[in-house]
């Protein structure tokens, strides 16, 4: 977890190894300051860089738009939780304050207590649960708001390509297909061969359902904005439907060469089945491949882009002399890294769409290698 003290410290230290406290000019600030712990705490209650990182990559249930002064401006989220005792409560997260207050004996728990940022129920004896929670989050509106958009894309192009599949493409039809023929014949196609039909449905809606998401969360604007793709729980369940597919895709021959590996010495496959057991170890690291490539990827690009814009609230709080030269490099580093994040969105779609293929087209191996009674034989030996 990033640490206040931490980014502190080693922004401190650069300033006394490069003479730079010199620059800060401010002597009444500073006097009698002795150590740089004096200094941590100025600037944590200036600027409290966890906090703001915190909440620009973890699920909420608000969507925080800015704030004016004191005033938070946010749009407020359907909260919906169980009682231990009392029953179902439905209210929007606007009777939370932005989690300052309760509301009928649930409130967010706040950081460093138990079930962190999470709807909690105070009890009448004072213990603190977690209430079942059914709230419309975030990242759950993001992704019902996802789907509806993509609906409402794809849904008139195929009706037009249903109605008139000779018309010369107009409109967003013809800036869409492009995309969709390049991942129908270079990525489906070329991986799965003549069976690509059966798939192509499910790896054409990962793909846009995935870079929908990852360019979505890069637009810092309500509906948008949400770190879905950086959450690991989304990668994880799109993974894991991949590795459904590829399962119940397989062949005989394909269960064969995991269970009895050709080419493979007898005294690694029996008694002891070491090679089948690595084997089955592989096939599960295919999904937890997908899984953290594409949730480390999204998550680091918006981590970075947040340290980088934590960089001038923490030379603000420190300099006013050093502040603008900061925030200058740091918004020209900013957009760098935006351009970067979004070329990385794209690329992270097409790699999980091509791996996916890949791993389902290795499923599907032709039963070439051995029979029932092969097996057997060569386990009687």
């Amino acid at each position: 977890m990033l640490n206040n003290k931490v980014y502190i410290i080693v922004l401190y230290l650069l300033f006394v190894f490069a003479g730079l406290p010199k620059a800060f000019g401010d002597e009444q600030t500073h006097k009698g300051k002795e150590s740089g712990e004096e200094l941590i705490e100025d600037v944590e209650s200036i600027f409290n860089v966890k906090g703001f990182t915190f909440s620009h990559i973890l699920d909420s249930y608000s969507f925080h738009i800015t704030n004016i002064g004191k005033t938070i401006i946010s749009v407020p989220l359907p909260v919906i939780v169980k009682s231990k005792d009392r029953g179902w409560f439905v209210f929007m997260s606007s009777k939370f304050h932005h989690g300052e207050t309760g509301y009928k004996g649930f409130s967010i728990a706040k950081e460093g207590e138990p079930y962190a940022y999470k709807v909690v129920e105070t009890l009448p004896d004072g213990s603190v649960v977690r209430s079942l929670d059914f709230s419309i989050t975030k990242v759950a509106f993001s992704l019902m708001f996802t789907v509806v958009l993509l609906c409402c894309v794809f849904i008139p192009i195929a009706r037009k390509y249903t109605k008139n599949p000779l018309k010369v493409p107009s409109g967003l039809q013809s800036l869409l297909e492009p995309l969709v023929l390049f991942v129908l014949n270079d990525v489906i196609k070329s991986a799965l061969g003549d069976s690509y039909k059966k798939y192509a449905p499910y790896l054409l809606t990962v793909f846009f359902f995935i870079l929908t998401l990852n360019l979505s969360g890069l637009i810092p604007v309500f509906p948008f904005g949400a770190n879905i793709t950086g959450s690991i729980v989304i990668p994880g369940l799109l993974a894991f439907f991949t590795y459904i597919i590829i399962n119940v895709s397989s062949t005989k021959g394909y269960w064969r060469e995991m269970l009895w590996p050709p080419g493979v010495p007898l005294w690694l496959k029996f008694p002891i089945p070491v090679m089948p057991l690595i084997e089955f170890l592989s096939s599960i690291t295919k999904p937890l491949v997908l899984m953290m490539r594409l949730f480390a990827n999204m998550m680091a690009g918006h981590l970075l882009t947040i340290v980088m814009m934590s960089l001038i609230f923490i030379f603000g709080a420190m300099s006013a002399i050093i502040a603008d030269t900061v925030t200058i490099v740091s918004i020209l580093i900013t957009i760098f890294m935006t351009i970067l994040h979004i070329l990385v969105a794209v690329i992270q779609a097409y790699v999980f769409t091509l791996l996916s293929s890949v791993f389902i087209s290795a499923a599907r191996v032709k039963d070439e290698h051995y029979s029932k009674k092969e097996i057997t034989e060569k386990i009687k030996v």
